[in-house]
């Protein structure tokens, strides 16, 4: 009977052992699951966070997506690529994690960074090639690409912008022109139509009859030096009158050229943060657009009313997106970019004629760009700070940066339908904007215009 026993007590052993020692395993495995699990999701960045993005990196949830080429390794033989390569190293967080965690407290530690970049990639002819046969813009661009601070020449009369005087609420709206001194006219079509200040109702439908709708709104016009020593000292006295007359210009002392575009957002962020602490929005666009004011003040309310707004305006901005373009490169073209100084797609961004954000981003935007070098062409450098933000632009049919497509505009309520439309000369302006006027009730219901989807 004793044999008997202990034989039946190996087989439950034998059996037993390694039923425990799995059931073991297995509690085991899911501890640490668990555990990483809740890890990860604590390391998570905040939406105030600055991303770091690793090079090669393509698909990633944390992160906004990214064109297939633009963080590719053999790209980073380009001048501007590599420039930023080391600023990029410069706040990894593996490999520099007291830089990655200073960031937010010491702002020269970014200008450490750039200056770094900059003596890092010192031979210059040679990492541009055939630098002397570029065109001289791009010369003169890759030579002065260093300095982003210039004095202020000009400054409008209002704390941010014209159009201060009985205000019984904070600004709902900023419009930040882009100009050139030679551009009275523009200037001045723009503040006798869509560019008006001071409370400005919005386009309200028969179902909101009764509500008033609106908001304030400023202006500021952003202007520099002219190219030439001559023209500038003769527009001077005229600008400087112009200001007095209107309070509404901002210049600074550098050349007003097309690639110095870039110098206007970076200058134009840092001046906003200072001075513009509660306003809502930032309308920034060319001399040369046309805007349906009215709507776009209705349109704006109704963002701030969404669920989340309070979190969504941190990253808010609509116009017109481009998505993954390849850089022009057309020796003859303005916007020609060649490969020796930037190599890959460019992010997605708001086309240049004219885009809308929120004050918020403007200021996250002035400071993500210390640590972004500066790019020939502005609405790309746009894109280039929104993705470190993990930010998208939202695509709005009603931005128009290219004009109507086909007979669009012949359509009845055509100009109720949009934001903005450009390409229009100071002449077209008064005469839309009085058409614009004269229809309002009749086109009063007319919603926004949405791309129609392509036939299968």
């Amino acid at each position: 009977m004793a044999r008997c026993y202990c034989r039946w007590r190996r087989v439950l052993i034998c059996v037993c052992t390694p039923c425990i020692s799995l059931v073991l395993l297995f509690v085991y495995i899911s501890v640490m699951v668990c555990m990483d699990m809740h890890i990860t999701t604590s390391v998570q960045p905040s939406m105030d966070s600055a991303h770091f993005v690793a090079s090669g990196l393509l698909i990633n949830n944390s992160f906004a997506p990214l064109p297939k080429t633009f963080w590719k390794l053999h790209l980073q033989d380009a001048y501007w690529n590599r420039l930023q390569l080391t600023v990029d190293r410069y706040f990894n967080p593996i490999l520099r994690p007291n830089n990655y965690k200073r960031r937010y407290e010491n702002s020269s530690l970014h200008e450490s960074a750039l200056r770094l970049g900059f003596s890092s990639v010192t031979d210059l002819k040679s990492t541009s090639q055939n630098f002397d046969q570029l065109p001289q813009q791009m010369q003169d661009f890759i030579s002065y690409m260093q300095k982003r601070y210039y004095p202020t020449l000009i400054q409008p009369d209002g704390v941010c912008g014209a159009g201060v005087k009985d205000e019984k609420e904070p600004p709902l709206l900023l419009l930040a022109i882009k100009s050139t001194k030679i551009n009275f006219k523009r200037r001045q079509a723009i503040r006798q139509t869509w560019g008006q200040t001071g409370w400005v109702a919005g386009q309200k439908s028969n179902s909101s009859e009764g509500k008033e709708s609106g908001g304030y709104v400023r202006r500021v016009f952003l202007l520099a030096k002219e190219t030439t020593e001559e023209l500038d000292v003769a527009l001077s006295y005229l600008v400087q009158m112009e200001s007095q007359q209107y309070g509404d210009i901002l210049k600074w002392d550098f050349r007003d050229t097309f690639f110095n575009l870039t110098l206007k957002d970076v200058l134009f962020w840092s001046w906003f943060s200072r001075s513009c602490s509660s306003t809502r929005f930032v309308f920034k666009g060319d001399d040369d657009v046309f805007v349906n004011t009215p709507k776009m003040i209705s349109y704006l309310q109704d963002q701030l009313k969404k669920p989340q707004a309070h979190k969504t305006m941190k990253e808010f901005m609509v116009g017109d997106v481009i998505a993954a373009a390849v850089p022009n490169r057309v020796n003859q073209s303005k916007y020609f970019i060649p490969d020796s100084f930037y190599k890959g797609l460019y992010p997605s961004y708001a086309g240049g004629g004219g885009v809308v954000y929120s004050g918020l981003l403007a200021k996250r935007l002035h400071n993500i760009s210390k640590r972004v070098n500066l790019f020939p062409i502005d609405d790309v450098y746009v894109g280039m700070c929104m993705i470190r933000l993990n930010a998208d632009p939202i695509h709005q049919p009603a931005f128009l940066t290219f004009g109507f497509p086909k007979k669009e505009e012949e359509k009845p309520c055509s100009y109720h339908t949009i934001l903005l439309v450009h390409k229009r000369s100071p002449d077209q302006l008064v005469k839309l904007w009085a058409d614009l006027k004269k229809t309002q009730e009749k086109c009063r219901d007319v919603p926004l215009r949405v791309e129609e989807k392509p036939k299968l």
